[in-house]
């Protein structure tokens, strides 16, 4: 680490999630290297303190802590543990801390453990619940897994990433091993999809019954139903503002890694099941970077 006890980081993905997210630890004053497969996209941190790198083994190579925020697990695989110099895990070295923050699914996850394993480097699963906004303001919660605090070296793994994970969100939870991080994040972002799926159905049957939605809505605020998260998005819908706090192409693919969790455990997801065909046709038909609150006005009378 450097003399003053902050760790060096890595930080790869530089999306609509990723990128405040590593601005936030280059103004919290760590030394932060950002790759991001576009290079252009790391030109700005240069200006407020953050090193460019242009490839991912330039960015890890002698970094306390890798954190990568890329859009599935195959892209972080690919960044990470590609077969030439130029991967992440090619400028890895022993005992190094590697931060998986994306949403890569439960099989995804036990692949790259697996990967890092094999480079002797220390797996951190630590999906995040937040959309862009909070990744912005700094108030993401941090779903960490991996390192139990059971041992001293495990202990240190916490101690190490407690300011890192303290600029990057407001709270950080830890759940076990390696994995239920991910599993967490997964169950998290199912109720999601179902509540806006519930959500945009209601406000259908609101119309179909000749009730105003927006009525409905100021109702629905007014009774336990109406929890923060539905009401904004219900306004959202009926206001035709779709802007992406997440996309519906990502809702798409986190809603298809519950389903294919869910089977993997011998559990059934019913509605997500039900509601991936239309989304999905939703997202084929020009929405995909759309809100996933659009689902309410594509393909509904």
């Amino acid at each position: 680490m450097t003399s003053t006890s902050q760790p060096v980081i890595a930080f790869l993905g530089l999306g609509r999630m990723g990128r405040p997210m590593a601005m936030n630890l280059v103004r919290a004053g760590f030394h932060v290297r950002v790759w991001n497969r576009t290079l252009s996209k790391t030109s700005d941190f240069a200006a407020v303190g953050g090193v460019p790198a242009a490839t991912p083994a330039d960015a890890t190579r002698g970094a306390d802590v890798v954190i990568t925020m890329l859009t599935d697990g195959p892209a972080v695989r690919a960044a990470m543990s590609g077969t030439g110099p130029e991967s992440g895990l090619a400028g890895a070295h022993k005992g190094q801390i590697w931060v998986q923050m994306s949403t890569v699914g439960v099989a995804w996850t036990e692949r790259l453990a697996s990967d890092a394993a094999a480079r002797r480097v220390t797996f951190v699963d630590a999906p995040v619940s937040g959309s862009e906004g909070p990744a912005t303001t700094g108030d993401l919660v941090i779903l960490a897994s991996g390192a139990t605090g059971a041992a001293d070296a495990d202990a240190g793994v916490r101690d190490t990433l407690a300011p890192v994970f303290a600029a990057l969100g407001r709270s950080t939870v830890w759940l076990g091993a390696a994995g239920a991080g991910t599993s967490a994040k997964l169950v998290l972002n199912n109720l999601l999809v179902d509540l806006v799926e519930v959500t945009a159905e209601a406000l259908t049957f609101a119309k179909g019954l000749e009730l105003d939605p927006a009525a409905v809505v100021e109702l629905l605020g007014q009774t336990p139903l109406g929890s923060p998260y539905t009401v904004q998005k219900a306004r959202a819908m009926i206001a035709g503002d779709f802007r992406p706090a997440f996309a519906l192409k990502h809702a798409v693919k986190d809603a298809g890694l519950a389903v294919d969790a869910a089977r993997a455990s011998d559990t059934r997801l019913a509605l997500t099941e039900a509601l991936l065909p239309s989304w999905r046709s939703a997202e084929s038909n020009g929405h995909a970077d759309d809100d996933l609150s659009v689902v309410y006005a594509a393909g509904r009378s």
